[in-house]
């Protein structure tokens, strides 16, 4: 059993369905954070993307108001601002705007990467790559933001200042370990599309960690997918949308999330290369007892302070069962440490 209670959280990407409309998501999203909410997740992370149809949550922080307006106490956060596409300014502002709106439920998490293609980055923000270098000095300008002693500056973000808003550092490399370690901030690791570099990564937060004001010592959070059902024949059939939808993002071949089907001999195939699952390797499908033996191997060899998870899901009433079924895993696999 792990050693220690391991809190678990929910990153939601809006994903947009065959034949379902952008408002229909977006209650779908708000239906599953008032689910979690009463599951016992402890927060709910938006992501940014940008020019892809299957993904709706591009407009980060407008999404991030409407969730935490239909809750009540489940955190709210990004997972994540690509800060190199915004402002630090701006950040601290929108920010600081839902932290006095929703005290002590708002997270800030922070990435470099675009959440695009390059061609779209270029139209964000077209010195975009500038940014990208400055990365851990933005952070820095954002932290300062929200300082209370900011009165004498010439340039302020006064909605954020006094306000209590952690940054939590994300990352799918080993550069992210780096900043988060040397900032004393809580670190975030993409294992759920990018596992290749964890254990590399959260050994460097580890050892480099130095205690902030923020932070005493470390906080580590993984992303893992999940999609479990009553039997494994049934969530391998729920799984089917989600290979797909991989296969396009892998391919450049982007599209809606597409309706469940039967596992076809040409699918297992596809889910079986070697690129694809290497990718897959912390995507989690099956009935309780598989699901519950993969989280506990999981949370075993890294030792992660907290699992955020993923599940692109066609149905809503499949998603939120999947979500319903980790919670009680989670629960008990939380007594039994």
């Amino acid at each position: 059993m792990p050693h220690k209670k391991t809190a678990y959280s929910i990153l939601e990407l809006a994903v947009v369905g065959q034949d379902i409309p952008h408002h229909i998501v977006f209650e779908n999203s708000a239906e599953l954070a008032k689910t979690a909410e009463d599951l016992g997740y402890k927060r709910f992370w938006l992501a940014e993307h940008h020019n892809m149809v299957s993904i709706a949550s591009s407009a980060t922080t407008v999404l991030m108001g409407h969730i935490a307006g239909k809750t009540n106490s489940i955190r709210v956060g990004s997972g994540g601002i690509m800060l190199p596409n915004h402002s630090p300014l701006i950040v601290a502002e929108q920010f600081g705007t839902l932290g006095t709106l929703y005290p002590g439920r708002i997270d800030m998490g922070l990435g470099r990467a675009p959440g695009t293609d390059q061609v779209t980055a270029h139209a964000i923000r077209s010195d975009r790559m500038n940014s990208v270098h400055k990365f851990p000095h933005e952070i820095d300008e954002i932290q300062q933001y929200f300082k209370n002693q900011r009165a004498t500056k010439k340039v302020r973000a006064t909605v954020a200042e006094g306000v209590d808003v952690p940054v939590y550092i994300l990352g799918s490399s080993t550069d992210s370990a780096h900043v988060a370690a040397e900032k004393g901030l809580p670190y975030v690791f993409a294992s759920h599309f990018a596992p290749a570099q964890l254990f590399q990564a959260m050994e460097i937060y580890y050892r480099e960690f130095q205690p902030s004001e923020y932070l005493e010592k470390p906080y580590s959070i993984a992303g893992i997918n999940i999609i479990a059902a009553d039997s494994y024949a049934e969530a391998e059939r729920i799984s089917t949308s989600s290979l797909r939808m991989m296969v396009g993002v892998l391919t450049g071949n982007l599209d809606y999330l597409q309706k469940p089907e039967d596992m076809s001999p040409e699918l297992t195939e596809i889910r079986n290369h070697p690129q694809l699952s290497r990718m897959l390797q912390y995507a989690f499908v099956g009935d309780r007892e598989r699901i519950k033996k993969d989280t506990e191997d999981f949370i075993k060899q890294t030792g992660v302070d907290e699992v955020i998870v993923a599940s692109h899901i066609y149905h809503q009433e499949d998603r939120l069962k999947s979500y319903r079924i980790f919670s009680e895993i989670m629960q008990e696999l939380n007594e039994g440490s």
